[in-house]
């Protein structure tokens, strides 16, 4: 089972329900990423216990705002996350028939797997390749060259992102690479004197 939440059942969500672990996904920027990957039992428990991707996309733009928005607030952004979450749900719908695993499932190698990822909404580079290495390290979708596609990510025994938390040992690894990228990414910036 996954550890990304530190709560059980949230996790046991993210291990069972790929729409569940898609949109923790989305929501994983500028905000703990245990309150990201939390979210989406949240987000189920607010709209009656179900999380479908069709009717999550043909929400009304504000009811699903409002949704987000009501306290606790699902994500910092409520109204724009919301919006996010409702666009990546549109294209499961319309291109895998409401069927979030088929964009895995539907992959023959890792390269197609990377390009399946970034046709979704809100999926850079960078965010596509750590998805497809938690999908290759945690979940164990492993066509071949997943994690190749994944690049750095995709590396054995590495703490870089959610693709290697399995414990609260290894968050704490993933945090402390996190911070020194941080840290040498404002060395690098000109001294404004």
């Amino acid at each position: 089972m996954l550890w990304l939440t530190g709560n059980p059942e949230a996790d046991a969500l993210l291990s069972s329900e790929p729409l569940a672990l898609l949109i923790g996904m989305v929501l994983d920027q500028q905000i703990p990423m245990e309150r990201a990957f939390k979210a989406p039992y949240d987000l189920q428990q607010r709209l009656g216990g179900i999380l479908d991707a069709a009717a999550i996309a043909a929400m009304a733009p504000d009811d699903l705002a409002e949704i987000f928005g009501a306290k606790p607030a699902l994500h910092r952004f409520p109204r724009s996350m919301a919006g996010r979450v409702q666009e990546v749900s549109a294209a499961v719908t319309d291109t895998y028939g409401g069927d979030t695993s088929a964009i895995w499932t539907t992959a023959a190698d890792g390269e197609q797997l990377l390009a399946n990822v970034k046709a979704l909404p809100g999926f850079g580079d960078q965010k596509a390749r750590i998805f497809v290495a938690l999908l290759g390290k945690q979940i164990g979708v492993r066509p071949p060259g997943w994690d190749t596609a994944a690049g750095t990510y995709g590396e054995a025994d590495s703490y870089r992102s959610v693709a290697d938390i399995d414990s609260p040992e290894a968050l704490s690894k993933v945090r402390q690479f996190k911070q020194q990228m941080k840290a040498e990414a404002r060395a690098k910036l000109p001294n404004p004197r």
